[in-house]
């Protein structure tokens, strides 16, 4: 690390900035604004990341925990996936008031004004992309694809170089999104109302798509966040009730973060991480899962749903509502309210040409997969899903 400091600053002092010698021809390590893929670099991608071994074969993952465990009811908040392009690299809950907050993008659905210096009552008074008046505000880091190499990211990947190939590639042995039930929340849950990830092609996400060409960006290759921004094929934002008691109303401003972005670095103690692929989400792990042919990669991101009753944040965002124990039960002292799964589906290039935004220091690791809520709901909407919930309905 300390040769690799050494020549950095000579390249800086003598020619005013770095060419990046070739990976493939000895080059220490590619430039922030190259892609990295880990495949075809190998070591060159150490100090940017991801590294060979945060990947897994979904097939040798084994069968095991499916997550916070929930009740029959549901409430499902159609809120699109992020069609219109809601990115920026705040954090209103951790990093309250400052521009870049977060040193990584978010993409964003549900309340369309959020950025660093959102309030309650600006959120309150914004727009949304979600239905029946839900102004909350979902937001997670994006996904990108890492596939090639040069200065310039390529274009969305075509159809066949994607994990999920098409319907007729699936076989009986991998399964299909088809496969996955409501409760898997998956690209199935997904109306027309809002978008039909099926439809979308790659000539559609090409379109949709803001790529890493904007390197100047905040949040972007400046900070280690390269290649081609990847828009999730369906998101699913689903209220769960607790199998063991009724549910109470979410507060209206409760906000509420899973995982740890630093977790890499801090350790896996908060660490939420879940991933997985359709037909195989039986099977839960916290690298970055390869899929077979036909599968689509998911991230599922369960958030905290036992209440203390009386805060709706608190100095670590935490301990005003925390996980229940693994059979559902709340801790003494605090309430079960819905409890939020958000499943994100997406097309991404074959083999380990993917990696999640992160920190610089995170180096891309699949563990440090986080997402942040706030909730906006009108009263009378969060009364109507403690309703469907407590009733053991899925609406």
């Amino acid at each position: 690390m300390r040769k690799r400091l050494i020549l950095a600053m000579a390249g800086v002092l003598l020619g005013g900035s770095l060419s990046p010698l070739n990976p493939l021809i000895g080059g220490v390590r590619p430039a922030l604004a190259d892609h990295c893929d880990p495949s075809v670099q190998g070591a060159g991608c150490e100090d940017v990341g991801p590294a060979l071994e945060d990947f897994a074969d979904i097939r040798r993952v084994p069968p095991g925990d499916g997550g916070v465990r929930a009740g029959r009811g549901s409430f499902t908040s159609r809120c699109g996936r992020n069609e219109n392009g809601h990115r920026n690299s705040d954090n209103h809950i951790v990093a309250p008031g400052v521009s870049n907050g977060a040193h990584h993008v978010h993409d964003y659905v549900g309340n369309l004004t959020t950025n660093g210096s959102s309030t309650d009552e600006s959120l309150a008074a914004g727009g949304t992309t979600c239905r029946l008046g839900d102004r909350s505000t979902y937001f997670w880091p994006v996904l990108r694809s890492r596939q090639g190499l040069g200065a310039q990211p390529s274009a969305s990947p075509s159809p066949s170089d994607v994990q999920d190939g098409t319907a007729e590639d699936v076989t009986a042995e991998n399964a299909t999104a088809q496969d996955v039930t409501a409760e898997d929340a998956t690209a199935q849950d997904v109306t027309a109302e809002d978008a039909t990830a099926q439809d979308v092609t790659a000539e559609d996400s090409t379109a949709e798509d803001v790529t890493a060409r904007h390197t100047e960006e905040p949040g972007g290759a400046a900070e280690g966040n390269v290649g081609t921004i990847l828009l999730a094929r369906s998101v699913t934002l689903q209220f769960r009730g607790n199998p063991v008691s009724r549910v109470v109303a979410m507060p209206r401003f409760l906000r509420l973060i899973t995982g740890d972005a630093k977790a890499a670095t801090n350790g896996g103690a908060n660490a939420r991480a879940q991933w997985t692929c359709t037909g195989f989400t039986n099977r839960l792990t916290g690298k970055y899962p390869l899929c077979p042919r036909g599968s689509l990669v998911l991230r599922v991101l369960d958030f905290p749903s036992c209440w203390d009753g009386q805060n709706t944040d608190s100095a670590n965002h935490r301990t005003h509502v925390v996980f229940p124990a693994r059979n559902g039960t709340c801790p003494a002292g605090t309430r079960a309210i819905p409890q939020l799964r958000m499943t994100l589906a997406y097309s991404v290039p074959g083999g380990p040409s993917f990696a999640v935004d992160s920190f610089p220091e995170q180096r891309h690791n699949p563990i440090t997969d986080h997402a942040d809520f706030e909730n906006v709901m009108p009263d009378r909407l969060m009364r109507s899903v403690v309703t469907c919930i407590n009733r053991g309905l899925r609406c």
